[in-house]
């Protein structure tokens, strides 16, 4: 005769030392417990979970554990319905073995699964509202002669306005500059740099016959001694 207390007792032990942090006893008599299971971090360090609540009948294992989903986050209604028939189908294949550690591990496959399918899931609806954009942006106004003349219009108008703008600022630009004769009678330090030159200057400047060399200290040439030299010619003293 099968002793199913015994293998019940044995198995909270184990589940106990497997599932310290998400394992609670909710009573013993009939043996009923949860265990939180939490999948593994998604996009944006998401993560979906539920905590599934057992109760042992009184012939477990050789009949089927009682199974609820007792609370769960970010799960969708249909999410909850797949992990429901995932349980009864875990239960009815492992009938006669204690079986509480194979359903947590598969429900904890499933929901890994459920955050890869929230990921798809977001990037499909992400390119959808993109391919949406794009139809809106070529669709949602149809170009007509009426409404592009009425654009040429604006363009044109635009481009005159950036037009006048910069003839103003060239002309802005000339009226700021100064003649010669504006710089001069601006400048006062203009009208005396030239005396003040000379001044700073003093004797240091070189004038008078300095600035000559002694004629007789020019190297000449005797003009008679060119072989070309015609005193007949234009220019002499010989025409009339």
């Amino acid at each position: 005769m099968t002793d199913y207390s015994e293998e019940q007792r044995d198995e909270l032990e184990a589940l106990e030392s497997i599932y310290p942090d998400s394992f609670t006893v909710l009573s013993e008599n009939p043996p009923s417990f949860t265990i939180t299971v939490t999948s593994e971090a998604g996009e944006n360090d998401e993560t979906v979970q539920t905590t599934l609540k057992f109760t042992y009948s009184e012939k477990y294992p050789d009949e089927a554990p009682l199974y609820e989903i007792f609370s769960q986050e970010n799960l969708e209604d249909n999410d909850i319905i797949d992990i429901l028939k995932l349980l009864a189908l875990q239960a009815e294949e492992n009938l006669g073995v204690v079986m509480i550690f194979t359903l947590v591990t598969a429900v904890q496959e499933k929901l890994n699964e459920i955050v890869d399918q929230i990921k798809t899931r977001r990037e499909e609806e992400k390119k959808l509202k993109e391919k949406e954009a794009e139809k809106q942006l070529f669709h949602s106004i149809p170009v007509t002669t009426e409404n592009f003349l009425c654009w040429k219009a604006k363009f044109e108008a635009e481009l005159l306005e950036i037009k006048k703008k910069r003839i103003a600022e060239e002309e802005q630009a000339g009226k700021n500059k100064l003649s010669g004769k504006q710089l001069f009678e601006t400048d006062h330090n203009l009208d005396t740099s030239d005396i003040q030159f000379l001044e700073d200057a003093g004797n240091n400047v070189e004038g008078g016959e300095s600035l000559f060399q002694e004629l007789d200290d020019l190297e000449l040439e005797d003009v008679e001694d060119d072989p070309d030299y015609n005193p007949a010619g234009p220019g002499s003293d010989s025409e009339d």
